[in-house]
């Protein structure tokens, strides 16, 4: 009477389970952090914008965002003052690496917001007025289990350095 060994089956069969889950692992704390998670939104807000596809872009807007620009006047806005006065049918953008702020506000005197993601974009455009570039800083808040963009409204000392002159 012959009698299989399945001692290497098992073997096998443990390797794969630790295989499987060390990649779950790899993945779950290495590519999909809350920053990573962050920065795939602003890349999913800019290729909607990129796109024209300024419907979708605004749903991502968070509702600060949202009581600052009435959905249908942001479409026209949007595609307005690109595509025509800037004279280009597309752009493309960069995305820099997120850095988490905590107690951010979207400008002065408005509610905080305990935890954003700092991510600088570039845009680049090449136009009727040649090519140039638009720097934007963009912040990113988890809320309600789905990533919302938000732009900075405080006045810097830039800004208020120019009110002055």
């Amino acid at each position: 009477m012959k009698r299989t060994n399945r001692r290497p089956m098992f073997i096998l069969l443990i390797l794969i389970i630790i295989s499987l889950l060390s990649c779950y692992l790899f993945y779950t704390f290495f590519l999909n952090t809350p920053s990573n998670q962050a920065e795939n939104a602003v890349e999913e807000f800019y290729s909607y914008e990129q796109e024209g596809a300024f419907s979708d872009s605004w749903e991502m807007f968070h509702p600060f965002m949202k009581e600052r620009f009435e959905k249908g006047h942001y479409l026209q806005d949007r595609a307005h003052v690109f595509l025509n006065h800037f004279g280009v049918n597309t752009f493309t953008f960069s995305i820099e690496d997120a850095e988490v702020v905590h107690d951010w506000q979207i400008e002065e005197d408005a509610e905080t917001i305990d935890e954003v993601y700092h991510i600088p974009v570039t845009q680049y455009y090449q136009g009727k007025y040649g090519n140039f570039s638009i720097v934007q800083d963009v912040y990113v808040t988890n809320l309600d289990e789905e990533w919302t963009i938000l732009w900075d409204y405080k006045k810097s000392e830039t800004s208020l350095e120019l009110e002055e002159n």
